[in-house]
């Protein structure tokens, strides 16, 4: 049974979430959005490829940045509605520099920052 991206349940703007992980060590490394082209042109390519809903434009992850994600492997959630996509990841995931997107702590009722851009540790 062949893959149709059509076949994901998406937004009412015709957007996906997408979770990308690090297929090696299981950290989660961004989350961002995708449409049914997009999760096309992933599975063709290779190279992710999200959708910017500022720029409503097709953004390739590290076209700019050099930071590369390549698809690993694409996980559905059971309600068909969200994506899981293990990457390799190539320098940081994060446009602030940082390797993860979710470098932010909640404790004790305040925000801690737990690492620093990559390059300045």
């Amino acid at each position: 049974m062949s893959f149709d991206p059509a076949s994901l349940t998406y937004d009412s703007k015709g957007l996906i979430p997408a979770i990308a992980q690090d297929a090696t060590t299981g950290e989660v490394l961004m989350m961002a959005w995708m449409n049914a082209e997009a999760v096309a042109k992933t599975l063709e390519t290779g190279r992710v490829t999200y959708w910017s809903r500022s720029r409503q434009a097709f953004w390739v992850k590290g076209d700019t940045s050099g930071h590369i994600q390549r698809l690993v492997d694409l996980r559905l959630d059971c309600d068909r509605d969200c994506l899981l996509m293990q990457v390799e990841q190539t320098g940081a995931a994060c446009h602030t520099g940082r390797r993860t997107c979710f470098y932010t702590a909640v404790r004790d009722d305040a925000e801690v920052e737990l690492m620093s851009p990559m390059g300045d540790a």
